[in-house]
């Protein structure tokens, strides 16, 4: 006979400004009897960009494994850090450091106080030459929109990301996405989606602002992403030569609504180059949705 179970899912906007905006992430405690199947059915349900489901770990604190509504996926910035920042805010975590396991290997946290950050791993850079006139044009763009000096990258520390520089904030705001095009550059290069950036911000503690489109990952825009956020700001240490530990990023602002959010990266660097890095942030618990389903 089949079993049901009754599945109760936290819904958290990770990376706020002062407790608002953010990007909402599903937080699903205490998944060990589900299955992979079980998750995408919920992830479905929850119908966010992610949930995370955290479960119990032989090689790490938690193992958490993330699926978006069509597919689990590797990693998320900010699904781990509504559920960090969370289980931090219900006392379930008495120390500052902690660990995640993930299907491709196990990441560090870092907490203070209610704040959660992320381990990703050493950039690895692609040239997209080759690419560059498909990418502007699945963005409207043309080539006098892209910051000067400033290339068009595939970074990767942990998932791939585009990341495309343009001149201006205005620019950025009326970007015109084709996400079929998004979706098969995607797919060529194996990305979660681009992150478009402008250092032109209206706040001088701002590095830069963004907008994150992953169609493929079934994803149309999203308000806070700290796997991208992560290649961004090595791209500005390493490719704009900004040589900083710390980086402010904020992410939303032309979303329709706007949901700004605010993620903080902070980089590990020896001898000038980046062997690590944390991005982080805070989680506010928004709504809680239950499903019953069959195990």
């Amino acid at each position: 006979m089949d079993k049901k179970l009754t599945v109760t899912v936290q819904i958290l906007n990770a990376f706020t400004e002062h407790n608002q905006g953010g990007n909402p992430a599903g937080v699903v405690l205490n998944a060990d009897d589900l299955s992979n199947e079980n998750k995408l059915e919920i992830a479905r349900k929850v119908g966010l960009s992610e949930t995370a489901f955290v479960s119990g770990s032989q090689i790490a604190d938690y193992k958490l494994d993330f699926f978006t509504p069509t597919k689990q996926i590797a990693h998320c910035g900010h699904a781990t850090i509504a559920t960090f920042s969370y289980m931090k805010q219900l006392g379930l975590l008495a120390k500052n450091e902690s660990s995640k396991e993930t299907i491709d290997g196990n990441r560090k946290i870092k907490l203070i106080d209610e704040l959660a950050f992320m381990e990703q791993t050493a950039p690895k850079y692609t040239n997209v030459k080759d690419k560059e006139e498909f990418i502007l044009h699945s963005l409207g763009l043309n080539k006098n929109q892209l910051a000067e000096h400033s290339p068009i990258k595939l970074v990767n520390t942990g998932n791939s990301f585009v990341i495309i520089p343009l001149k201006s904030s205005l620019d950025l705001a009326l970007l015109k996405p084709d996400y079929n095009c998004i979706n098969k550059i995607s797919e060529e290069l194996d990305l979660i989606g681009y992150y478009v950036f402008t250092t032109d911000t209206e706040i001088e503690e701002l590095d830069a602002t963004t907008r994150m489109f992953g169609p493929r990952y079934g994803i149309i825009e999203e308000s806070g992403t700290g796997m991208a956020a992560g290649p961004l700001a090595c791209y500005l240490y390493d490719v704009l030569n900004i040589k900083k530990s710390r980086f402010n990023i904020q992410q939303g602002k032309f979303m329709k609504p706007p949901s700004k959010s605010r993620i903080i990266v902070d980089l590990q660097v020896e001898d000038t180059k980046i062997t690590s890095l944390m991005a982080g942030g805070k989680g506010v618990l928004k709504d809680q949705l239950c499903f019953d389903i069959t195990l």
